[in-house]
């Protein structure tokens, strides 16, 4: 068997699919009683220390509604008690006063973190999405919430970005300006186009995705992150605090696997000519910069401007993102290189991430890929390794909920 017939192999596809419901397994008792889900810990169980959150709690219903769709005995239970957490009258994440979503609140319910940031609520936006199409109760009526709260509080329009956050009330809108949240949200966009057909969401996806793009080529392909309130990149924010979880210093080497391969759904969606260029050039440089250059297997989390390591400690879901890039761009141009590549990094995925013990995949590795927790503690969610499961079996577009609802994902061990 070639190397390029990873991507459309039987026994690879089957593979695929016991990893995937391994997962699944893995995080079965994720849903909290009272609606919502946990941060996993190294078990599988939630860590009720660490309360509720919102990027937890939607990221879990759309895992599960991805699972409920394809048929995961128990996963729609899971979906459920999740969404309970951000809809109806006692969804302890849901502001009934000032509208939104916290950013995490204790299980008694006491709000910890008042804060309205766009990347939760995009979560939001794509978890609604998922639910919807696998017809969850309530998922409509989220939905429909989730969308009008993301436009009108988040979306600018003028400048064809989202911004960030807000306070609790939605009366202070913060300076800051963050790539992270806006990557997130064309997902969120492309899910909605995809499920109501409003080509509205996938332009608003294609504005962002081409600013991003922009600032991008300006910098050799490494994407600045960090931005004022007047759209300026910040180009040595949290430089003391380089490991940050959500705002590292620097170039994160996965968000240019995740956004070429974004790129790569944009182009299938909206038939954009002047994407693909961008995502060949945007996964050569993450490669270039991440994969093995301290000499060990792995990719480092994050470089400074001229490609230099930075942190380098591997989180679990940059080869998630690195694979998925790498499948997308062989199925969209049948360049074997990106075979090779898909191929090396599920090697490295399966003898340095994947806990066959104890289950889920190692959320961190240290620079000679030993687990560690400095970062990522305990094992929080599923999103990003079961959708680098799916992806390599899934169409360009439409999405993973549609695609999956519609029979486009085989499901089938020798599909």
């Amino acid at each position: 068997m070639t190397v390029t017939a990873w991507t459309t192999s039987p026994e690879h596809r089957a593979w695929l699919r016991t990893e995937r419901l391994r997962l699944l397994d893995f995080g079965r008792h994720a849903a909290l009683p009272g609606g919502g889900a946990g941060w996993l810990d190294v078990e599988g169980r939630p860590d009720l220390d660490r309360g509720i959150e919102t990027w937890i709690t939607a990221r879990t219903v759309h895992t599960y509604s991805l699972g409920a769709l394809l048929g995961v005995p128990g996963a729609r239970d899971v979906a459920r008690g999740a969404l309970a957490g951000l809809f109806g009258p006692q969804a302890p994440l849901r502001d009934r006063e000032h509208g939104g979503w916290f950013a995490r609140v204790a299980r008694d319910g006491t709000v910890q973190d008042g804060d309205k940031q766009c990347y939760q609520h995009a979560f939001v936006v794509l978890a609604a999405s998922t639910a919807v199409a696998a017809g969850l109760d309530g998922a409509t009526e989220l939905f429909d919430e989730a969308t009008t709260t993301f436009l009108e509080r988040f979306w600018d329009d003028a400048a064809g970005m989202c911004v960030d956050a807000y306070d609790r009330t939605f009366a202070e809108l913060d300076p800051y300006r963050g790539v992270n949240g806006n990557m997130h949200a064309v997902e969120a966009m492309l899910a909605a186009g995809d499920l109501t057909g409003d080509v509205a969401w996938r332009d608003r996806a294609l504005r962002v995705a081409r600013r991003v793009v922009t600032e991008a080529r300006a910098h050799d392909w490494r994407i600045p992150e960090h931005y004022d309130a007047t759209w300026t990149a910040d180009l040595d924010l949290n430089r003391q605090r380089p490991d940050d979880p959500f705002k590292p210093y620097g170039a994160t080497v996965g968000h240019g696997f995740e956004w070429s391969r974004l790129l790569v759904h944009l182009e299938a969606s909206t038939g954009a000519e002047d994407l693909l260029t961008a995502a060949r050039a945007l996964f050569a440089r993450a490669a270039a910069d991440g994969w093995a250059v301290d000499g060990r297997e792995g990719f480092v989390y994050t470089t400074d401007w001229t490609g230099a390591p930075v942190v380098r400690d591997r989180m679990h879901w940059v080869p998630a993102e690195a694979t998925a890039a790498a499948a997308v761009l062989h199925a969209r141009t049948g360049d074997e290189d990106y075979a090779r590549s898909y191929a090396t990094w599920w090697d490295h995925v399966a003898t340095a991430f994947v806990d066959t013990e104890r289950g889920s995949w190692h959320h961190q590795l240290d620079a000679t890929n030993t687990p560690t927790d400095t970062v990522w503690p305990g094992k929080p969610d599923l999103y990003h390794a079961v959708q680098a499961t799916l992806l390599p079996v899934a169409p360009l577009s439409p999405g993973l909920a549609v695609a999956v609802r519609d029979g486009l994902v085989p499901t089938r061990t020798d599909a």
